[in-house]
C-alpha cells in the first residue's frame, strides 16, 4: 500500500504503487520493481536492493493492562505468519522486533525453568547426598527449599510482585542461600553424632555453633540483595526484595525445621564424616607450613585478576542475549543481514514556529541531519520529510530528475504538501510524521544490532552535530525503545555497584560489631571483596562484557561469599576465645571444624549454576557462569589467603576478649 506519486500531465498522481498484482505485465512488474529498489523511502526499510526481500511494518499499541499482552500478539503473529506459508511454501516468514523481543524473554526464562532449573535442582541434591553421606540429611535439605520457594513466591504473589525475566531466577537465587544453611548445620551435627553418637546433643552442639555465624550471613545476604533497590529497571528491585525475603525464610527454616525433622526422622550414626573431612588436616598442615608462600602467591594471584578489571566494558546488546538457535535472534539477524534492523533512534525536530516545516532553510538542515547520519557506520536507512519532498518536487516539475531537490520557496513546499495529503486516502497521511501545526517533522534512523554502549556514543555524536550544525530552535534528543533500553542498562549497572559498594560497607560494619574487633572486621574485608573483584576480572580475560544480568551477580554472590568468610572467621575466633589456643591452632581448629561445610556448600553450588551455564539465554547462561567462578574463587580465598591473614595480621588479643557466639 505504498503511495507512489508521478506526474499525470498537469496533475499529480497518488496511488498504490501495485495494483492488482495478478493482472501486471513482465514489463509492469520490471516497471515496480525498479521503482521500489530505487526509492529512498522503501530501499534498506521495506524492499531489499535486490528486490529479493520485503518487510511488513506493523505498530502495535498495548493497553498495558494485562501481562499477556505481548504473548497474546505474538501468538497471532506466529499463527499468521503459518497461514501465509501454508497458502504460499515458497514463502518464507520471519518475526523480529520489539514486541517480538520482548516475548522472547520470558519464553526463554520459561524454557529454563522447565528444563534446566529441574536439572540444577537435582544435581544440588544428588551432590548433598554423596557429600554428606545422609539421606535424611538431603531430605531434610529438600523439604527446607521447597518450603522456602513457595513461601517466598506466595508472599510475593500476596505482595502484588509481578513474575519477569530477572525474577525467575530467585527460586535458584534463594536455594544457593537455603543449601549454605542446612549444610554447616548438618555437617557439624553430622560430624558431631558420628564422634559422640548422641543424636541430640550433637544438633544441640551444632545449633550453638553456628547459629550465630548463619544468623550473621543472613543478616549480611539480606543487605547485599535489598542493595538492588538502587536498580533503575523495577524488575530487579523485585529480584533483590523477593530474595531478601527468601533468604529469611532459609534461616528460619533451617534453624527451626531443620532440626526438628533431623530429630524425628530415624538417622543412623554415620560410619565416616563427610566427604572431604579427612582432607581437612592436611590442608590445614600445608597451609600453616606455607602460609608465607600463600599469601604472596594468592596476594599476586588477586592482583593479576584485579588488573583486569579496567578491559571490562560496560555493555549490551539484547540481540545476543539470546543463543544462536533461539527464533527470535536468527530472524533479527537475517532481518539485518537482507532488510533492516530494529535498533531505531526516533527525532523530533521542532521548526520555527507553526508551519515551520515548509520553510527551506529548515529543510535544508533536515537534510543535511539525515545525509550526515547516512554517513555513519551501522545504519541501514534514514526516513526522512525531505526525500518526499524532493520527489513531489521532481513529480509536479514533469518527473524531470533535475529537480529532484528541495524546493526553495516555502508557500510552494506548503502547497506541495497540502496537495499531497489531500491526495493521500484516509490511514496513509503524513500525522505520524509530521505534527498538526506543520511545527515538527519526525525522522527515524534504522540500524544495525548495536551494543547498548554503541547506540548511545551513536546518539551522543548527532546531539553534537546538531549543536554545531541546526539552529537552536532544532536541539532535540533521540528517542526510541532501543535508547531507552540502552540508557535504562548503562544507568542500571553503575547503580547496582554503587549499591554493592554501600552494602559491602553496611556488611563490613555488622562485622566489626559482631565480630568485636576492628582489626579482623576490617581483615574480612579482603576475603569478602577480593573474590568478587577476582571474578570480575577473569570475566575480563573471559568475555570482556558487562550487561545488565552481570551486574547483578556481585549482589547476588556477596551473601556466598561473606558466608564462607563468617563461619571460618567465627570458628577461628571460637578457638581464640574460648579454647585459648594461638593463631596456628585456631586456624587448624576452624578447618577442622567448618572446612567441610564450606567444601561441601562450594561444590554443590558450583555444579549446579554451571548446569545453568548451558543454557543459551545469556542473561541466564553467564550468570550461572560467572557465579560458578565467583564462588570458587571465594573457597579458594578462604582456604588459602584468609588463614595466611589471619596468622599474619589477626590479633593476638583475642582469646582475652568475650566469647562471640552468645550461645
Amino acid at each position: 500500500n505504498y503511495q507512489h506519486t508521478e506526474a499525470e500531465g498537469d496533475d499529480l498522481r497518488v496511488a498504490d504503487l501495485v495494483e492488482d498484482p495478478q493482472d501486471l505485465s513482465d514489463e509492469d512488474l520490471a516497471r515496480i520493481r525498479e521503482i521500489a529498489t530505487h526509492e529512498p523511502l522503501l530501499a534498506n526499510r521495506l524492499v531489499s536492493p535486490d528486490g529479493k526481500h520485503t518487510g511488513v511494518n506493523v505498530t502495535i499499541q498495548l493497553p498495558g493492562k494485562t501481562l499477556g499482552e505481548v504473548p497474546e500478539v505474538t501468538a497471532f503473529a506466529r499463527e499468521l505468519a503459518d497461514r501465509l506459508v501454508a497458502k504460499d511454501p515458497n514463502l518464507e516468514v520471519r518475526l523480529t522486533g520489539m514486541v517480538i523481543m520482548n516475548n522472547a524473554f520470558p519464553e526463554a526464562s520459561q524454557k529454563d525453568m522447565m528444563t534446566l532449573y529441574p536439572v540444577m535442582f537435582l544435581v544440588v541434591l544428588v551432590t548433598l547426598g554423596i557429600m554428606l553421606r545422609s539421606l535424611a540429611g538431603t531430605v531434610v535439605t529438600l523439604a527446607v527449599i521447597v518450603l522456602m520457594v513457595l513461601a517466598t513466591m506466595g508472599i510475593s504473589g500476596w505482595l502484588g510482585i509481578t513474575l519477569s525475566p530477572p525474577t525467575t531466577s530467585v527460586p535458584v537465587v534463594v536455594m544457593t542461600l537455603a543449601v549454605a544453611d542446612c549444610v554447616h548445620i548438618l555437617a557439624t551435627f553430622l560430624l558431631g553424632y558420628h564422634e559422640s553418637g548422641d543424636k541430640r546433643a550433637a544438633m544441640r552442639e551444632s545449633l550453638r555453633i553456628n547459629l550465630t555465624p548463619v544468623f550473621l550471613t543472613t543478616l549480611t545476604t539480606v543487605i547485599g540483595f535489598l542493595s538492588l533497590n538502587f536498580s533503575d529497571a523495577p524488575p530487579f528491585r523485585d529480584l533483590g526484595n523477593m530474595t531478601a525475603m527468601g533468604v529469611t525464610i532459609a534461616f528460619l527454616l533451617s534453624v527451626t525445621l531443620l532440626p526438628a525433622m533431623m530429630m524425628v526422622l530415624p538417622t543412623r550414626r554415620p560410619a565416616h564424616p563427610a566427604r572431604g573431612g579427612k582432607l581437612m588436616p592436611g590442608l590445614a598442615d600445608f597451609v600453616v607450613r606455607r602460609r608465607n608462600l600463600l599469601f604472596w602467591g594468592m596476594g599476586a594471584l588477586g592482583v593479576v585478576l584485579v588488573a583486569q578489571l579496567p578491559r571490562i566494558e560496560l555493555n549490551d546488546e539484547f540481540v545476543e542475549y539470546f543463543g544462536e538457535q533461539n527464533d527470535f535472534r536468527q530472524a533479527t539477524e537475517y532481518a539485518v543481514d537482507n532488510l533492516t534492523g530494529i535498533y531505531l533512534i526516533e527525532y523530533s525536530l521542532p521548526a520555527a514556529g507553526e508551519g515551520g516545516v515548509s520553510d527551506p532553510a529548515y529543510l535544508q538542515h533536515l537534510e543535511a541531519f539525515a545525509n550526515w547520519y547516512r554517513q555513519q557506520p551501522k545504519v541501514l536507512h534514514v526516513n526522512v520529510l525531505t526525500d518526499i519532498m524532493k520527489r513531489l518536487n521532481k513529480n509536479l516539475h514533469g518527473d524531470d530528475p533535475a529537480w529532484y531537490k528541495l524546493p526553495d520557496d516555502r508557500e510552494l513546499s506548503a502547497q506541495y504538501l497540502l496537495l499531497y495529503e489531500f491526495s493521500l486516502p484516509f490511514g496513509l497521511d503524513l500525522t505520524n510524521q509530521i505534527d498538526v501545526r506543520k511545527s515538527a517533522t519526525r525522522m527515524t534512523v534504522t540500524l544495525e544490532n548495536l551494543t547498548s554502549t554503541e547506540l548511545l556514543a551513536m546518539e551522543k555524536k548527532a546531539q553534537q552535530w546538531l549543536a554545531t550544525n541546526a539552529p537552536p530552535y532544532m536541539q532535540t534528543h533521540g528517542a526510541s525503545p532501543s535508547m531507552m533500553f540502552a540508557d535504562i542498562g548503562q544507568r542500571n549497572i553503575v547503580s547496582m555497584l554503587e549499591g554493592s559498594f554501600l552494602a559491602l560497607v553496611l556488611i563490613s560494619g555488622v562485622l566489626i560489631l559482631a565480630l568485636r574487633s576492628w582489626r579482623l572486621g576490617l581483615l574480612s574485608l579482603i576475603p569478602n571483596l577480593l573474590p568478587i573483584a577476582m571474578g570480575y576480572g577473569m570475566w575480563a580475560l573471559i568475555d570482556g562484557q558487562i550487561g545488565l544480568a552481570l551486574s547483578v551477580v556481585s549482589g547476588m554472590v556477596l551473601g556466598i561469599v561473606v558466608d564462607d568468610t563468617v563461619h571460618f572467621l567465627s570458628k577461628y575466633l571460637r578457638a581464640r576465645r574460648e579454647k585459648g589456643l594461638d593463631a596456628e591452632q585456631a586456624v587448624r581448629y576452624a578447618f577442622g571444624t567448618v572446612g567441610t561445610a564450606l567444601w561441601v556448600t562450594t561444590l554443590v553450588l558450583a555444579l549446579g549454576f554451571g548446569v545453568l551455564a548451558l543454557s543459551d539465554f545469556v542473561m541466564n547462561g553467564r550468570t550461572g557462569l560467572l557465579t560458578a567462578i565467583t564462588i570458587g574463587l571465594a573457597l579458594l580465598a578462604d582456604f588459602l589467603f584468609l588463614p595466611p591473614l589471619l596468622m599474619k595480621f589477626g590479633d593476638r588479643k583475642d582469646a582475652k576478649v568475650a566469647v562471640v557466639d552468645p550461645a
